[in-house]
């Protein structure tokens, strides 16, 4: 198993034989909407996935935490317009309290390489 990007408390990105995990993800700038937010997101699994050796074609599934359930379809037309549409991976959508202040959608993701 090799674990990428450490924090002191968290691996980013874990990958075992052909599987990879991205942890929960918010916005490195969270000053934008939810939009903006969300795209930032999709740059940082590009990065991380690619960290792994495989990209977002590649994805089987996606975990979306919304800080307001109203903003869905903000969230949803950046991924839209970031997902590959020939290889969408399963979601899921749900309302939470997130953790970091002023964040707006928290998103996590698995593919395999």
């Amino acid at each position: 198993m090799e674990r990428f990007v450490q924090t002191n408390v968290l691996s980013k990105v874990v990958r075992r034989n052909d599987h990879v995990w991205v942890s929960g993800l918010t916005a490195n700038d969270k000053t934008g909407d939810v939009g903006a937010q969300t795209s930032d997101i999709l740059q940082q699994f590009d990065e991380y996935l690619a960290i792994a050796g495989t990209d977002r074609n590649r994805l089987i599934r996606v975990n979306v935490w919304l800080a307001d359930i109203r903003d869905f379809p903000a969230m949803n037309a950046a991924w839209e317009a970031w997902v590959p549409k020939d290889n969408l991976p399963a979601r899921a959508t749900v309302e939470a309290k997130l953790g970091g202040q002023n964040s707006l959608v928290e998103m996590m993701a698995e593919a395999f390489v």
